[in-house]
């Protein structure tokens, strides 16, 4: 099982043990680390770029408990430098926390939320009804997140069950695997840019400014 370092740490550098490395069906070469800092693509979430050993992490995924990141040439076992993208991966948490914030706002008006995905220019978080709840007006959901990010709230993360939480400030924490600011500010603006009922789903697309 792999140590995911990403849960409890904002770090983009450090050192990890390669396990194994294997080639794949597509030619390029399959590495497991004891350890990563590296976020594999799900939970709506790109994976984290990087570098491991100097060479670039051309994509990140999991395999049962274990990370594999995907590389273009071999890298024999033993210590190695691992490096995430640091600006690449502020963007991820950033857009991850934003759709994060638009699920509570959603939920504070009576919509539950579902499914969420946060890829860059693609941000869109989908809600049901919770009791024949009214669809609300953007600019209310809008209003809701502005003043969490202007109270700047603090990230809190936990483990409950076995499952990772994250929450903001004293709002309810959702079980999440993924990357997040440390606290609101880091957002910047949250942009709502369209609200749409379909097939009695509300569908919320957001981008970051």
């Amino acid at each position: 099982m792999t140590e995911r370092l990403y849960y409890t740490s904002d770090a983009t550098e450090g050192r990890a043990q390669i396990l194994r490395c294997e080639p794949d069906a597509e030619g390029r070469y399959a590495v497991e680390l004891d350890r990563t800092l590296f976020h594999p693509q799900g939970g709506g979430q790109l994976a984290d770029s990087g570098w491991i050993a100097g060479v670039a992490v051309e994509s990140v995924m999991t395999r049962g408990d274990h990370v594999v990141h995907l590389l273009s040439q071999p890298l024999l076992p033993g210590e190695v430098s691992i490096e995430v993208d640091a600006a690449a991966r502020l963007l991820h948490s950033r857009l991850h926390s934003a759709g994060h914030m638009i699920g509570q706002a959603g939920e504070q008006l009576g919509w539950q939320p579902i499914k969420a995905h946060h890829w860059p220019g693609e941000g869109r978080i989908t809600f049901v009804a919770r009791e024949n709840s009214a669809l609300p007006e953007a600019s209310t959901l809008q209003a809701k997140i502005d003043g969490w990010v202007s109270e700047n709230l603090p990230r809190r993360l936990s483990i409950e069950e076995g499952l990772r939480q994250v929450g903001f400030g004293e709002l309810p924490a959702y079980p999440c695997g993924g990357t997040h600011v440390a606290s609101l500010s880091a957002l910047g603006e949250v942009v709502i840019t369209q609200l749409k009922l379909k097939k009695g789903q509300m569908v919320v697309s957001y981008t970051l400014a």
